[in-house]
């Protein structure tokens, strides 16, 4: 179960960086900072770290729970990011999208 595992969680995290770094552009495309340190990344996240080890099955528990958090924060985005006319949300980092207010 360890290569399995290994394998899923993997791409897991590899396609978090991805996407961390696609973010990251657009934010510096619209000419603000970016974060850059894990511990401001843990200061903005409403995931909590893991402090212990926990088995696989609970792992992937936490895993579907932190991407179920992923996906509320997202949506919860919708009212603060103007997109453009095409009336969906951008599919890169390089599309035109503006923030209508900021962040708290």
């Amino acid at each position: 179960m360890f290569d399995t595992l290994h394998l899923m969680f993997e791409t897991q995290y590899s396609g978090l960086v991805l996407a961390v770094d696609e973010i990251a552009e657009g934010v510096r495309a619209l000419g603000e900072p970016t974060r850059a340190t894990y511990r401001e990344f843990d200061e903005l996240s409403s995931i909590d770290e893991d402090t212990d080890r926990p088995e696989a099955e609970e792992m992937i528990r936490r895993l579907v729970k932190g991407r179920e958090q992923t996906a509320r924060t997202a949506r919860s985005m919708f009212g603060v990011v103007e997109w453009p006319s095409t009336s969906r949300p951008p599919t890169t980092s390089r599309s035109a999208c503006r923030s209508t207010r900021r962040p708290p």
